[in-house]
């Protein structure tokens, strides 16, 4: 399932179990080349007070594209 869009593109629709887990399918992580112990900044979005968006950015994409702007602060978040 793909459907792209001006900026991004819509590669699955998953579901949260009960634990709050979500499974990102295989064709996700091969496409991201995603690997076990791969970690994430999780970012939201608000709109009207509330959580309308949450991303997902490989840790090690956000500290090469983010840390010197953010500096010290980025390194105690994700070292």
């Amino acid at each position: 399932m793909t459907r792209e869009t001006n900026c991004c593109q819509v590669d699955a629709l998953v579901t949260i179990d009960a634990r709050g887990q979500i499974v990102l399918p295989k064709e996700v992580r091969e496409k991201a080349a995603i690997e076990a112990g791969d970690k994430f900044m999780v970012i939201s979005k608000e709109s009207g007070g509330k959580v309308c968006c949450i991303f997902l950015v490989k840790a090690d994409y956000f500290n090469q594209t983010i840390k010197g702007t953010l500096g010290p602060m980025v390194k105690d978040i994700v070292d």
